[in-house]
């Protein structure tokens, strides 16, 4: 039988579980006792936060990995993010990957109007005398390495703050940071 989790994995931490040798980084493990052979599906980086799911089942993560399953995520960004910018997010954009030039597949982008009620960082951003920032939701269908990071840097509005709200189906709802639910099955 399989095991299955929902995250709201808090800035500060890495995607993985265990320790390698010689990280002194925060892991999931420390925010729950996960069941043995249980493995993140996707990742977020240290600085990212938000909805991530893990499982036992092997089959279920390349699944939820595909291209077939939609990623949203609310990006603040630094300044107010034009309406051109988020045309060129919605048609691809060109960033960097491996040292390789990539441009990224359509997606979905729009500016949000309010900012997004979410729990307080561990981590201050930095606060509004340093200039405006504004909030914009990007649904991706690939996850290539800090893709929407990327992304919005490339139309000329750095990531402040990333938090991955929705995958498929599942949405990242009402779990506080570093708040772990224990599910049957994942439908996304």
């Amino acid at each position: 039988m399989h095991h299955h989790y929902i995250l709201y994995k808090p800035d500060g931490y890495i995607s993985q579980l265990t320790e390698n040798a010689g990280h002194k980084k925060k892991l999931l493990g420390e925010l729950f006792d996960f069941t043995e052979g249980t493995m993140a599906i996707g990742r977020l980086d240290e600085a990212s936060e938000g909805l991530l799911l893990l499982t036992t089942d092997g089959k279920m993560s390349e699944a939820i990995r595909s291209k077939k399953v939609e990623k949203e995520y609310y990006a603040q960004v630094n300044g107010n993010i034009t309406f051109e910018a988020v045309e060129q997010l919605q048609n691809g954009v060109e960033i960097g990957i491996e040292g390789e030039k990539y441009t990224t597949l359509p997606c979905t982008a729009f500016r949000l109007t309010n900012t997004p009620d979410l729990p307080k960082r561990n981590k201050k951003i930095r606060d509004d005398r340093h200039g405006p920032t504004s909030w914009v939701s990007i649904t991706v269908n690939e996850g290539k390495f800090r893709q929407v990071r990327k992304m919005t840097a490339a139309v000329g509005f750095p990531t402040l703050r990333l938090v991955r709200v929705r995958i498929g189906n599942i949405k990242l709802e009402n779990l506080n940071a570093g708040e772990v639910k224990e599910v049957d099955c994942f439908d996304y």
